[in-house]
């Protein structure tokens, strides 16, 4: 029965916020979504060939591109073509905003590398068998998720009983509404929790149809600008963890392309910190927003790429959530998704 459920949910996955946003798509149309989607950056391709001072195991990479909730490393890496100048290849970029279509891409060979994919993600793909291995962390930001109402008088877990509560399913903001309830010894039978995409629970918020939506990134600023109540945040209740993934088998075999990957993502660290103004300026275009409404997410993210021994545990504790939950059969070390 729970493997069917996980079947079920990998189908509806979201990711970045990892993991937390859009509708997800069937798996089974990954591999040409992956293809279909996919885009060459011409300038980095010209970069690439400009700069190439070593020969590269590969003719081409292909990384996932995914941009909300606020995914700086991403619009930075693409804006200045960090990833193709550094390896010296051509770079494409493919669009899959779910879950569940990054990993069966993955899984296909259509991409190499997943460049912002949830820890959900990671951790159901390989509960089924998948070769996906974390290659280093993205983000961490429990503070971009969120339960919004219009209802001020929620401020408690036992306030929540019998609600309608409205967010996407085996992600980070249903985690968040999980330990949220546990607080008190609730559970979700304790609510009415419908599975529904963030900007649908947004929209039911909107209408009075949903009590508490489930919320991160720009929609989460845009309830906080309407003056929304904050029922609570994932501060302390989720580490909300995101990852960059490839796969046992590309690591063994291109160890150059792994070590020229490390170095791009230092090079964007150092562009985001030496560059802040021109960084905040390219992620609101990119994302649509203000400036101001970029500056104030951003500091709730932490995008060091170091895997530590809280992001381990982070991992595990998301994995027993999974597990509990019944989106994954049996339960797992979530040191095997570590490359040793």
């Amino acid at each position: 029965m729970k493997k069917l459920i996980a079947l079920g949910l990998a189908a509806c996955m979201t990711f970045s916020l990892a993991g937390c946003s859009g509708s997800a798509g069937k798996e089974t149309e990954a591999a040409s979504a992956a293809e279909t989607t996919a885009e060459t950056s011409a300038e980095a391709e010209t970069s690439a060939e400009a700069t190439a001072d070593a020969e590269t195991s590969i003719d081409k990479l292909t990384v996932t591109y995914v941009t909300s909730p606020l995914n700086v490393p991403t619009i930075i890496e693409k804006d200045q073509g960090i990833f193709a100048k550094e390896l010296g290849v051509p770079v494409e970029y493919a669009e899959l905003t779910s879950g569940a279509d990054q990993t069966q891409a993955l899984a296909s060979g259509d991409v190499q590398v997943l460049y912002a994919v949830g820890a959900t993600s990671v951790i159901l793909s390989a509960a089924n068998g998948a070769d996906i291995k974390v290659l280093n962390m993205y983000s961490r930001s429990p503070k971009a998720f969120c339960m919004y109402s219009k209802d001020e008088s929620l401020t408690t877990p036992e306030s929540l009983k019998g609600k309608t509560i409205a967010g996407p399913t085996g992600t980070n903001l249903h985690e968040l509404l999980v330990s949220y309830l546990a607080q008190a010894d609730m559970a979700l039978d304790d609510v009415n929790y419908v599975n529904m995409s963030i900007p649908d629970a947004k929209a039911g918020l909107d209408g009075g149809s949903v009590d508490v939506a489930l919320l991160a990134g720009a929609t989460a600023y845009n309830a906080e600008q309407q003056g929304y109540h904050l029922v609570a945040d994932g501060e302390g209740l989720i580490s909300a963890l995101i990852a960059v993934a490839t796969t046992q088998k590309f690591y063994d075999e291109h160890p150059d392309v792994i070590d020229k990957l490390a170095a791009a993502q230092d090079e964007i660290a150092s562009y985001m910190a030496d560059s802040q103004d021109e960084t905040m300026e390219t992620v609101a275009a990119a994302l649509d927003l203000d400036v101001d409404a970029v500056k104030e997410m951003y500091g709730f993210y932490d995008f060091s790429t170091e895997i530590t021994d809280a992001d381990k545990k982070g991992f595990q504790k998301t994995a027993d959530f999974m597990y509990e939950s019944g989106m994954i059969e049996n339960k797992l070390d979530v040191n095997t998704l570590f490359i040793q």
